[in-house]
C-alpha cells in the first residue's frame, strides 16, 4: 500500500502542521509521554514516532494484553506512571471506565471529531475515553455451500438449515460479548438469550481460536458460517501468500442487517490514564490520533476503519468490502451489558 510505504517524514510532516494548528507550544514537563497499549500491532510504531517528530515528546511504552493492562493499572494505583491507556473493544473500555482507571478529559477537539456514539460515558466534565479506530462484526461464509442471503441478518445464524455449521471463537472473547451486548440492545434479554440458545445449538464445533481460525474453518468447510472481525479479513486479502488467497477464494462476506439496524460496529479507543503525569501531553497525544494522517494511518496499517468522517483512505482491502450500514447505538451502552451477556452465556451453555 502506498500508506505503507510512504517515508515516515511525510506522516511526521502532516501531525506536524497538525500540532501546529492546535498547540501553541510544548512545556518541558510534557516532554514524556508514559503508554499503556494493548495494541500490538506494528504498524502503530510509525504513528509513535510520527508523534515523537512532531512534538517532541518522547513515547515510552507498555504493551501487553488488556487483561494484564487493566491488572497492571490497578495494581499500580496511584503510582502509576501511564498517562494514557490504548484498549482495543468497547467492553474492555467500559470495565476500565467502571474500575475507576481513567479520568474525564475536556477536548473540543476530540468532541468536534470523534462521534457521540463512539465515546465514553460523559462525567459532566468530559468523556471518559474516545473510540479511535473501528472493526465490523461480519458473517462469513462458505460459497460452496451457503448463498450471501441465507445468511443476511445475525439473526439468521440460528435457523435450522445450518444446524451444525456455525463456527465462532469464545462466547465470552470481548469480540463477541460487545457484539451480544449490541444484540440485547436491538432485541432485548429474553430475544437475544433464546438466539444465543439457538447460536449454540448450531455450533459445528466447540468454539475455539480466533477470528482468522474461523475464516479458515469456514474455507475448509468444517463450518458454513463464522463471526469475524473485518480487520482480519483484510489481513488475508491483503497477503501474498498463496494459501491466504486460496482461503479468501472460497469465502464470501456479508454485512449483517444492512435492512434494518445496520451491522454492529467495535472501537479500539483510548483514554487519559487516572493519575496521569502528563495530562496535557496524553490529551495531545489522543488529539493527535485523531487528525487525519493518523486516521488514515490506523487504515492502511492495521486495516481499521476512521472514527473521523471524511478521511480519504488508501486501502484496497476496506474498499473491495465497500460502505456499508452500521449501527448507531452507543458503544459505551454496549460495554455495559457485558455482565448480562455473560450471565446468558452461562445459562445457555456458550463456552
Amino acid at each position: 500500500m502506498k500508506l505503507l510505504h510512504q517515508p515516515l517524514r511525510l506522516l511526521a510532516a502532516a501531525l506536524a502542521l497538525f500540532t501546529s494548528l492546535t498547540t501553541p507550544g510544548w512545556a518541558q514537563d510534557n516532554a514524556v509521554l508514559n503508554l499503556y497499549s494493548a495494541r500490538h500491532y506494528p504498524t502503530d510504531e510509525a504513528l509513535y514516532e510520527g508523534f515523537t517528530k512532531a512534538t517532541g515528546i518522547t513515547v515510552r511504552r507498555v504493551e501487553t494484553d488488556d487483561a494484564s493492562l487493566l491488572a497492571r493499572l490497578k495494581a499500580e494505583g496511584s503510582a502509576s506512571p501511564a498517562d494514557v491507556v490504548l484498549l482495543v473493544d468497547a467492553s474492555r473500555l467500559w470495565r476500565a471506565e467502571v474500575d475507576g482507571l481513567f479520568q474525564p478529559v475536556k477536548s473540543k477537539l476530540l468532541e468536534s471529531r470523534v462521534p457521540a456514539t463512539l465515546r465514553g460515558k460523559d462525567s459532566g466534565q468530559g468523556p471518559m475515553w474516545f473510540g479511535l479506530s473501528t472493526r465490523a462484526r461480519v458473517i462469513v461464509y462458505n460459497k460452496a455451500l451457503i448463498k450471501a442471503e441465507d445468511v443476511a441478518t445475525y439473526e439468521s445464524l440460528v435457523q435450522p438449515k445450518l444446524r451444525g455449521g456455525v463456527c465462532t471463537r469464545s462466547g465470552s472473547h470481548p469480540y463477541n460479548l460487545s457484539l451480544f451486548g449490541a444484540m440485547t440492545e436491538h432485541l432485548g434479554p429474553a430475544k437475544t438469550e433464546d438466539w444465543l440458545r439457538g447460536l449454540v445449538a448450531n455450533m459445528a464445533r466447540t468454539p475455539k481460536g480466533g477470528d482468522t481460525d474461523q475464516i479458515k474453518a469456514v474455507a475448509s468447510g468444517e463450518c458454513q458460517v463464522a463471526l469475524t472481525n473485518t480487520y482480519y479479513l483484510a489481513r488475508l486479502m491483503r497477503s501474498t501468500k498463496p494459501e491466504d488467497q486460496a482461503v479468501m477464494g472460497k469465502v464470501g462476506v456479508v454485512f449483517p442487517n444492512q435492512a434494518s439496524w445496520g451491522t454492529h460496529v467495535n472501537v479500539a479507543g483510548g483514554a487519559v490514564a487516572r493519575h496521569a503525569k502528563h495530562p496535557e501531553a496524553a490529551v495531545r497525544f489522543l488529539e493527535y490520533l485523531v487528525s487525519d494522517a493518523a486516521q488514515a494511518h490506523f487504515a492502511g496499517g492495521n486495516n481499521e476503519w476512521p472514527v473521523v468522517k471524511g478521511v480519504v483512505l488508501d486501502n484496497p482491502a476496506l474498499a473491495a468490502m465497500g460502505p456499508f450500514k452500521s449501527e448507531t447505538i452507543p458503544v459505551s451502552i454496549v460495554g455495559m451489558n457485558q455482565v448480562k451477556v455473560q450471565q446468558m452465556l452461562d445459562r445457555v451453555g456458550y463456552r
